[in-house]
């Protein structure tokens, strides 16, 4: 496990593992909102293909996403690992609707300097909103990616509940 990616829905908990898995593997985290996100008004790096080869061209790095649709498949093909965080709505609901109360209630700067507002609740593009809508879909596309014969060189570790992925990281 060199090259990771760490996959799921919107608030399955991708970014606190990948923090984890950095600490213990001593690997370079790439928080791929961060770098998605770029400005004011959740303007889009404009540059982030060239970003994200740059940065997948090292030996070795955790990325928390299944990548958007302009890297996505530059960073399965170039993964060696996926730990899919195949969480059913019932857990990461509470866990999204938890961070974005938080967010919008203490005004954290998140990616661009950009904030969750209440009337942001209103959107679509909300991530409460998102992670409720895109579950199906997103845990659909993860499930094909991962029987793609493109991508079965890949070692993929899917957990459908916390525990067990608490348990296997405690194993590492």
């Amino acid at each position: 496990m060199e090259r990771i990616l760490v996959v799921g829905v919107t608030g399955a908990g991708k970014s606190t593992l990948a923090r984890a898995l950095s600490s213990r593997l001593d690997l370079p985290y790439h928080e791929m909102d961060a770098l998605y996100f770029d400005g004011p008004g959740w303007s889009v790096n404009p540059t982030l293909t060239d970003d994200v080869a740059a940065l997948t061209a090292g030996p070795g790095w955790i990325f928390d996403s299944l990548g958007y649709p302009e890297v996505r498949d530059l960073l399965w093909e170039r993964a060696d690992t996926v730990i899919w965080l195949d969480y059913p709505r019932r857990v990461v609901m509470p866990r999204i609707l938890r961070r974005s109360i938080r967010r919008t209630v203490t005004r954290e700067a998140l990616y661009g300097g950009n904030r969750e507002t209440w009337s942001d609740w209103l959107s679509r593009q909300h991530p409460a909103w998102w992670a409720w809508s895109q579950h199906t879909a997103r845990h659909q596309e993860v499930e094909r990616r991962t029987r793609d014969p493109r991508f079965a060189p890949l070692a993929t570790h899917r957990f459908g509940r916390p525990g067990a992925v608490a348990d296997w990281l405690a194993a590492l």
